[in-house]
């Protein structure tokens, strides 16, 4: 098996590269979209003709490269089934297999850091590799506070679907911060400080609820890109917002937001339009009257909507926590709305307070 791991130092984010020998058909995964040329180089001086292309996950803190790779090299898309981007040719569930040669590819759900993480995992002669995406780093592991992200989920998903593999499994993560490029299942499940050395799963949210981080700087744009695998969000001047219809406040990413409180007594005024999972709403009842589109539906949603609906009329938009309403509204506005707004801190402030 050819294979080779790729680096990008803006977002410390590896791409990697798997072909078989003797086809000589190949496959990416985690490719960034500000590098396609040099993959496409590689790609064309090792004479490998390139099948698919994978996606560990939503990412939030780059671009993938998938969209171009198709439109440029006929390559199709790869993603968990539950990753919520229709834009993918291929959506996985846990178990699908993917081929390429004598590369056999099993793709395995790891949610916990989204809730579209997959972990590909590949066995070349004796060996077995594990290409983890964010759901498992080395010595680390992905953040669990947005995008659906859930720390006991991400724990059980680490321990069933990972750590059971082969200890000498090598683990291939989407990123590195201190330089290290792989390391094993024996070696995470003995030293990893957040997953491993015996830690319980209550150890675990302890940790992950005490990180405190701020929000990924490329995320309000990297995740509705992702969504449409990688294809750009029209880069338009946004819209002045029309005032007197709600006490706006824009975040420092430009997102307009509304409080809990004006949202829940004046949710019967306007359009509100829930963009969580379908599953995700009995746990959190959502406002009186809301339209559940879930976030990875909203790009084909708005193309039907502009044309027939009002753009100054006003629209409310909610979700679990309020990152993928802050999302959804950047999005609405790019495609013209000028009255939107998202929920600050979502349906879990509406619910404690």
């Amino acid at each position: 098996m050819i294979f080779r791991q790729l680096f990008d130092r803006k977002s410390c984010t590896y791409t990697y590269l798997l072909a078989d020998e003797t086809t000589h058909e190949a496959l990416l995964i985690d490719p960034v979209r500000e590098l396609v040329d040099r993959d496409v180089e590689l790609l064309t001086e090792l004479g490998l003709t390139l099948r698919f292309v994978l996606d560990t996950h939503v990412h939030a803190d780059h671009v993938t490269a998938a969209g171009l790779l198709r439109q440029r090299l006929g390559a199709r898309t790869a993603v968990s089934a539950d990753a919520g981007a229709p834009c993918a040719d291929v959506r996985l569930e846990h178990g699908a297999t993917l081929q390429v040669g004598a590369v056999h590819v099993e793709a395995r759900h790891t949610p916990g850091h989204t809730s579209g993480d997959v972990t590909y995992v590949v066995r070349d002669a004796d060996a077995t590799m594990a290409f983890t995406g964010d759901a498992l780093l080395i010595r680390g592991c992905g953040r669990t506070d947005f995008q659906e992200g859930d720390s006991r989920t991400l724990y059980h998903s680490v321990h069933t679907h990972i750590f059971s593999l082969p200890d000498a499994t090598r683990i291939y993560p989407a990123h590195d911060y201190k330089g290290r490029t792989v390391t094993t299942v024996g070696e995470e499940k003995q030293f990893n400080p957040r997953l491993g050395g015996g830690r319980t799963v209550d150890e675990f949210v302890t940790i992950m609820d005490a990180l405190d981080l701020d929000p990924p700087e490329m995320i309000s744009d990297a995740v509705p890109a992702n969504l449409q695998c990688g294809n750009p969000i029209a880069d338009v001047a946004r819209p002045a917002p029309v005032p007197s219809w709600a006490p706006l406040v824009r975040t420092s990413e430009g997102i307009p937001e509304v409080d809990g409180v004006w949202a829940r007594e004046h949710a019967h005024e306007v359009r509100v339009i829930d963009v969580r999972e379908p599953d995700e709403l009995a746990a959190l009842p959502s406002l009186d009257g809301a339209e559940n589109v879930p976030l990875g539906d909203l790009a084909e949603a708005l193309q039907s909507w502009l044309p027939s609906r009002d753009p100054a009329a006003p629209v409310l938009l909610v979700c679990r926590s309020g990152r993928r309403s802050g999302i959804a509204a950047r999005m609405m506005e790019e495609d013209g709305y000028r009255r939107v707004a998202s929920v600050a801190g979502g349906m879990m402030e509406l619910h404690e307070n």
